[in-house]
């Protein structure tokens, strides 16, 4: 049996720490941000570790 392709876009968009959970960047930063205040700016930068039972099938996509 052939061996399982990791999936392409979620190893782009998830990034496994040291102690092995999984960060993800945060939604809503990448377009129309003129109408954005700076503080949802700010709390929206930065990395955010994923939730439990999202890191499980993110963990199967990466072939963790």
């Amino acid at each position: 049996m052939p061996k399982m392709k990791t999936h392409s876009g979620a190893k782009k968009r998830f990034k496994v720490t040291g102690t092995g959970k999984l960060t993800r960047r945060s939604a809503n930063l990448n377009h129309i941000l003129e109408k954005k205040s700076p503080g949802r700016k700010r709390r929206l930068k930065g990395d955010f570790v994923l939730a439990k039972g999202d890191a499980a099938r993110v963990k199967r996509q990466l072939g963790i």
